[in-house]
């Protein structure tokens, strides 16, 4: 079965790492001893907020009041939602306005961005169950979709979602999983019986108290989604420069039921500048599709629409991500120096949590953010530019000897007799 004009689905991640100051070695061990830039941070966050969070969310505002068939979906992290509250409160404010609209959906996701879905199921329920609160609290929503860090995906961690209680779930549209198969088209993951030692954790601290009994899986169309957030101002791009109604007919030509575009929200104004057009591009874009019958649609709306129809089988024995040429965990956990600090921090994990300090526990959860790890990619050609581009960083032995030197604090921190146990 066939669906004309595709529903689009317009995902936003919102995020911001608290990045590592220059620790020294002198300085493990110091009563007051701080791991993050406090200064860097604060600059970081208001210069984005000024170019991309405070006018992209008034745009938004006046396009979702505007336009009757324009939604939108944002994951805010944890971290990001604690920097607003230190740095901006006005950007915290600005999405509390657009949360009132009544068309705007709030997704969840790790509190610390972490890649505890990879470690520890149990600290990865915590986290997911501390996001859901945190969302509820500050925007009146409880989140039934599910999206992980980096939109890291599996069929585990699919099943692990639906659980939790989540109705849907987003991943990343990779090729060689899909194979020639239409990522607008809806998709569930294959059945899975998940093992009886990760059940009775999820069980033990989850967001929901009854499992969903399905889940959706809605795949990012990265195609049509780098258009937008990596190639829009390529002058070396054979679609530049990219006019509102040349991708709106991409879309429509695209096929299947909804044509999911996930993207980093600082893609307007942050790493798209203002003076490349993309806001002119942005405000386009709902008055064509009103005019073409196009509806811009939430995840959740996206997953009841599907409501009966043949749904296509995901199939992801591995993890697949949306960083990188080879959409898998290597952004994060390609190199030695990336394995081994996520390997030792959670060595701590048992230790942490006896100790049963809610300071220690917090700087653990801090080191988490997968930034950290991010930035010690050792990757070369575009993968890489990538890397550095983001890196706050030298090198990414810079990177690895801040995190070293924070972690050795953090272990010294944890009682004698818990570190020995």
């Amino acid at each position: 079965m066939k669906h004309s004009t595709p529903s689009i689905c317009l995902y936003f991640q919102v995020h911001q790492p608290y990045r590592l100051r220059d620790l020294r070695y002198s300085d493990i061990g110091q009563p007051d001893m701080q791991y993050f830039d406090e200064e860097k941070n604060r600059n970081i966050f208001q210069k984005v907020a000024e170019k991309c969070y405070l006018p992209t969310n008034a745009l938004m505002q006046e396009l979702v009041e505007r336009y009757p068939h324009f939604s939108i979906a944002y994951s805010l992290s944890g971290v990001f939602l604690e920097q607003c509250e230190e740095y901006g409160p006005e950007v915290l404010e600005s999405f509390q306005k657009l949360a009132r609209t009544g068309k705007v959906e709030f997704l969840a996701e790790t509190y610390y961005h972490s890649l505890s879905s990879l470690k520890s199921i149990e600290e990865f329920a915590q986290q997911v169950t501390a996001h859901v609160r945190r969302i509820h609290e500050l925007f009146g929503q409880q989140p039934r979709i599910f999206r992980n860090t980096e939109l890291i995906y599996s069929n585990e961690l699919a099943h692990i979602a639906r659980l939790m209680g989540f109705h849907g779930i987003l991943a990343e549209g990779a090729d060689h999983l899909l194979k020639n198969l239409n990522p607008n088209d809806p998709f569930v993951p294959p059945a899975f019986t998940l093992p009886l030692s990760v059940r009775n954790k999820i069980r033990k601290e989850r967001p929901y108290p009854k499992a969903a009994r399905s889940i959706d899986v809605l795949l990012k169309n990265y195609r049509l989604s780098d258009d937008v957030a990596f190639r829009f101002s390529d002058k070396k791009w054979i679609g530049y420069p990219l006019h509102a109604d040349t991708f709106t007919d991409w879309l429509m030509q695209s096929g299947g039921r909804s044509v999911n575009l996930f993207m980093d929200y600082e893609t307007f104004g942050e790493h798209q500048w203002a003076d490349t057009g993309i806001f002119n591009f942005l405000r386009a874009l709902p008055e064509l599709w009103q005019e073409r019958g196009i509806r811009a649609v939430t995840p959740s709306h996206a997953i009841r629409e599907a409501r009966g129809w043949k749904k296509q089988t995901y199939d992801a024995h591995t993890h697949v991500s949306w960083a990188d040429t080879e959409r898998d965990l290597s952004a994060w956990q390609e190199n030695l120096i990336q394995k081994s600090a996520l390997d030792e921090l959670f060595k701590l994990e048992g230790a942490v949590r006896t100790a049963n300090d809610p300071e220690l526990m917090r700087r653990w959860r801090m080191l988490q953010t997968s930034d950290h790890f991010y930035y010690m990619c050792t990757k070369y050609w575009s993968d890489g530019d990538v890397h550095k581009y983001f890196s706050p960083y030298d090198s990414p032995y810079e990177a690895f000897r801040r995190f070293s030197h924070a972690l050795c604090d953090l272990r010294q921190r944890i009682p004698q007799s818990q570190s020995q146990s």
